[in-house]
């Protein structure tokens, strides 16, 4: 088992990545130092029909334990399910010195954390991933649900007390799913080291990662993440270059519909246009053929497939949250390991991802 701590001006705690840990959640919970009266569990219906009554089974050795399981999917971070969530636990009469669990990917984390936030004003959570993706969400705080109008508007930041990775779980994920994680340690790589990447570069295929190689690996992705988190909890700086690709990224989900894409897919499109502009106004010197053409064998898509205009993706990335005062702060690179953010207006985005286009034949 490897063990990294992740410090933040507001917590301190501890996250465990190792084969088969999970049957050791009962230890590992006790030895955070926190003494709870009651657990719930929140999970989807495809986690849940693999690990749900396992996962209730192990914490009833010490608590009292209930359990509550959304849709699979994007669609569940919305306020039915938030609000479904908040009936469940008044329900089971959790309290201040209860524990929600999120047993899940990155939707779970989501909207399991901001149940948590805002339950009782605050209780804790403990994060179980059991996706790839979720090695960047499960760490650093982030919690929220979406809009109709925007992905992630309405959250909080409410840290976990102790994230649980047992990597064992990955292995009943589908090749997409492991893709759509994978998107986010290159992009881990890109805003880190060249090192990391050119790594990562001689992975030809997420079938043929042993067990070893995918836990040092996310150990990579999140000891970059719990680096720049420590810096800066609140994405007040250097916590935005966390978002390379996820501007237009998020745009491409909400317009694509959710599901319809998956998260690392629609960021992995948004990585290419970020590099794009990094390469055209900062002068990148990175490989950037190279790198799509590496990402295109693994089965990420690299440019927008879908009929759908420049203007929409615009008005989309103007109502992002990372806009300010009719600007959208987003990240480029000047080399790899070396992010910067830069202020676009909407006629600026709107030069650029036109000229993105047209050279990738997407117009």
């Amino acid at each position: 088992m490897k063990t990294l701590e992740v410090k933040t001006s507001s917590a301190t705690y501890p996250v465990y990545i190792g084969d088969g840990i999970k049957r050791n959640i009962v230890d590992l919970m006790t030895s955070t130092g926190h003494s709870y009266t009651k657990l719930l569990i929140v999970t989807d219906t495809a986690v849940d029909a693999i690990y749900g009554d396992e996962m209730v089974r192990l914490l009833e050795q010490k608590w009292s334990v209930h359990k509550v399981v959304v849709p699979s999917g994007e669609q569940s971070k919305s306020f039915a399910e938030f609000e479904h969530i908040h009936t469940k636990a008044i329900q089971f009469q959790l309290d201040r010195s209860s524990c929600i669990i999120a047993l899940g990917g990155g939707v779970i984390g989501d909207l399991a954390g901001f149940v948590a936030a805002s339950y009782m004003r605050g209780i804790d959570f403990i994060q179980v991933p059991t996706t790839l993706l979720a090695h960047d969400s499960a760490v650093g705080g982030k919690t929220g649900i979406n809009h109709p109008l925007g992905k992630n508007l309405i959250g909080a930041f409410h840290q976990p007390k102790a994230v649980i990775y047992d990597t064992s779980m990955l292995e009943t994920l589908s090749q997409t799913e492991m893709r759509s994680g994978f998107a986010e340690v290159i992009k881990h790589a890109l805003i880190s080291s060249e090192d990391f990447l050119k790594e990562l570069m001689s992975i030809r295929s997420l079938d043929e990662c042993s067990k070893s190689e995918l836990a040092h690996m996310l150990y990579q992705g999140i000891e970059v993440k719990a680096s720049i988190v420590q810096k800066d909890e609140r994405e007040q700086g250097v916590r935005a270059f966390l978002n390379l690709g996820h501007t237009l990224g998020h745009a491409i989900e909400a317009e694509y519909g959710y599901g319809v894409i998956t998260h690392g897919d629609a960021i992995a499109i948004g990585m290419q246009f970020a590099l794009y502009v990094s390469e055209k106004k900062l002068g990148l010197s990175l490989h950037r053929t190279e790198l799509k053409e590496w990402m295109k064998k693994l089965g990420f898509p690299v440019q927008v497939t879908q009929d759908i205009s420049t203007k929409t993706f615009v008005d989309r990335m103007i109502g992002d949250k990372k806009a300010r005062g009719g600007t959208v702060q987003f990240v480029l690179l000047k080399q790899v390991g070396d992010a910067v953010l830069q202020s676009f207006t909407k006629d600026d985005l709107h030069q650029w991802l036109e000229e993105w286009k047209r050279e990738e034949g997407c117009l």
